[in-house]
């Protein structure tokens, strides 16, 4: 099926070529490249929503210099 869409796309483009269809060629392209950017705009790029969804703050562990003694004096 792949291989089907494949041909079909070559021959549609290499006719608009051949019969100096620029325009179209033109038009088409901006078609499918504003189509895969939508695609990927909308496709769910960080899983779904019942994965564990702890934040990057609480896996880092702890900060830089909260292991320091207090040297407060009472």
């Amino acid at each position: 099926m792949t291989y089907l869409w494949i041909v079909g796309v070559l021959l549609i483009v290499s006719l608009l070529i051949y019969f100096e269809r620029t325009a179209m060629l033109y038009v088409l392209a901006t078609a499918g490249v504003t189509a895969l950017l939508l695609v990927v705009a909308v496709s769910d790029l960080g899983g779904n929503e019942s994965a564990d969804s702890t934040s990057f703050e609480a896996q880092a562990g702890p900060e830089i210099g909260s292991s320091r003694p207090n040297l407060s004096r009472k």
